[in-house]
């Protein structure tokens, strides 16, 4: 089987908040669902299991989802969800408000926001989908959810090494020098025909996690 296939799986786009320590964290996550109406509402999550979050929820056992609205700037992306957060501070410059239980809540165009505790886990080797009940949350949405489709055909998006939706993207190649340019933080390929990458502006950013052009490797 072609593993390109299963991005026709509906898939969305949602920060997920978490503390470790007292110190709050979050990452990207596409595979939310929800799979119970009933007070209360119940979801599964899946994380990657190496992950600071996942080991942050399975410690604390409480998170939160925000979802991305289709405003959300492609740099929220990558600060969230293209770095980890063992070493780093990810909401530094990100806006957000931290919960009386500890968990960030993302305030960056996102549509709404909902506090979950984990009732359940289940490990299936390189991930674990955590079930959980929601608590709180907002009461309105506003604006339009991103799907994962319109962030990888309308931004451009990739997912990280190692996450659930990653596929190894397709070679491409400039056609000045016969050789690719990918992004060493996110893995973005730079694949415009008309442009070779060394006469992209020295001010250039990659479109998804906005790292500078030095950022960018050859890739032969």
């Amino acid at each position: 089987m072609n593993p390109a296939v299963l991005s026709n799986l509906s898939y969305g786009m949602y920060v997920i908040g978490t503390e470790y320590d007292g110190h709050p964290n979050a990452c990207v996550a596409t595979s939310v669902v929800q799979v119970s109406s009933s007070s209360p509402e119940k979801v599964l999550v899946t994380l990657t299991k190496d992950t600071h979050s996942c080991a942050a929820i399975r410690k604390n056992g409480m998170f939160t989802i925000s979802v991305l609205s289709t405003d959300t700037p492609a740099s929220v992306i990558g600060a969230l969800g293209l770095v980890s957060g063992r070493h780093t501070d990810k909401l530094k410059n990100i806006r957000h408000k931290v919960l009386i239980e500890g968990v960030p809540v993302v305030k960056e165009n996102t549509c709404c926001w909902f506090l979950c505790k984990v009732i359940g886990s289940l490990d299936v080797g390189q991930e674990i989908i955590f079930a959980a009940e929601i608590i709180a949350g907002s009461d309105a949405a506003i604006g339009t959810p991103m799907t994962y489709a319109y962030y990888c055909s309308e931004m451009h998006g990739l997912s990280p090494v190692g996450s659930p939706t990653y596929i190894p993207p397709q070679s491409t190649f400039d056609k000045s020098s016969g050789e690719s340019f990918v992004c060493s933080v996110c893995g973005y390929v730079y694949s415009d025909p008309n442009f070779s990458f060394e006469e992209l502006r020295d001010n250039w950013t990659c479109p998804v996690c906005k790292m500078p052009k030095k950022a960018f490797v050859r890739r032969t």
